[in-house]
């Protein structure tokens, strides 16, 4: 069944979405200067989990939505829903973290060229939202893209697929969540935040935590991980609320590619002739795509 979606709800969904893949595509500059510390995507992750609890916990206090919160608590469905959210998103930030610490944005923003088309795909599987013949052919070329790039190199591309998957399921729970984009964000930060404070803890226990090895900007930056996480999040969530998650598919296409650009001329990344001809089938895909608006 596809949602009901006004046009003041869609121009609005389609703001809110242009902005939040803006700031996802610049993600890489902002963690850039805390790959240069000795603290692993792992300690990373658990950090920004607590400081999104804390940015998104005051966020609802201030707001006073905490009863809309309180009430999901009591909602077992509700709960499996969002801890189905929050394991795929805790997925999603893991290996994207992980991708650029170890220097593999290019990797990582083919993962996010892929995605769109997983979500236009999930729109015609689970909402009935149509799909044409230039959608269908973008679809099949994503997956020669991919496997172009696994198989000369022997391997598959995991990050990409892990990025792809973790995130669509993610949109799709968002969309059909019963909870708001706050108090579901602040709902899936207090699900993972057991996880992330035991984490740290253990690796406290054991003498590996860095924090205080962290310089003054590193330290600021980790930090403001809370806002900087949550912020587009809540933009995410209100805008796959309000437009279609093939549209937001679509619109996801500027965030890689900021990504791409940043990877290649930023961080100065090889991209060899193989990596070449498997981009070049991602842009074939992002012209079939547009034609959604046509």
């Amino acid at each position: 069944m596809i949602p009901n979606h006004t046009p003041q709800q869609t121009r609005t969904g389609l703001y809110y979405a242009l902005a939040c893949y803006a700031i996802w595509g610049l993600f890489p500059l902002y963690w850039y200067p805390l790959n240069q510390s000795p603290i692993d995507a792992p300690q990373l992750l658990a950090q920004r989990i607590v400081w999104s609890a804390v940015f998104s916990l005051t966020l609802i206090a201030a707001g006073r939505q905490t009863h809309e919160l309180a009430a999901a608590l009591r909602q077992p469905k509700t709960l499996a829903l969002f801890a189905l959210s929050a394991l795929s998103i805790s997925i999603n930030w893991l290996v994207y973290l992980w991708a650029v610490v170890h220097h593999h944005i290019l990797d990582a923003s083919l993962g996010y060229f892929v995605s769109p088309l997983f979500n236009i795909l999930l729109g015609r599987l689970v909402f009935g939202e149509k799909l044409n013949c230039r959608q269908s052919a973008a679809l099949i070329l994503a997956l020669c893209g991919i496997l172009w790039l696994a198989v000369p190199a022997g391997k598959i591309p995991w990050v990409a697929i892990l990025l792809t998957l973790s995130f669509g399921i993610y949109g799709l729970v968002r969309k059909t969540a019963p909870l708001g984009a706050l108090p579901g964000l602040v709902l899936e930060t207090l699900l993972m935040l057991p996880f992330a404070a035991a984490y740290l803890l253990y690796v406290r226990s054991s003498g590996k935590l860095v924090f205080a090895e962290l310089t003054a900007l590193q330290t600021a930056l980790l930090i403001g991980s809370g806002v900087i996480t949550t912020v587009p999040l809540l933009l995410f969530a209100a805008s796959a609320r309000r437009i279609p998650l093939s549209t937001l598919g679509i619109i996801q296409y500027g965030s890689p590619t900021i990504q791409f650009l940043l990877g290649l001329f930023v961080f100065g990344e090889t991209f060899d002739r193989t990596r070449f001809l498997g981009y070049i089938l991602g842009s074939v895909d992002i012209q079939l795509a547009r034609r959604f608006f046509e």
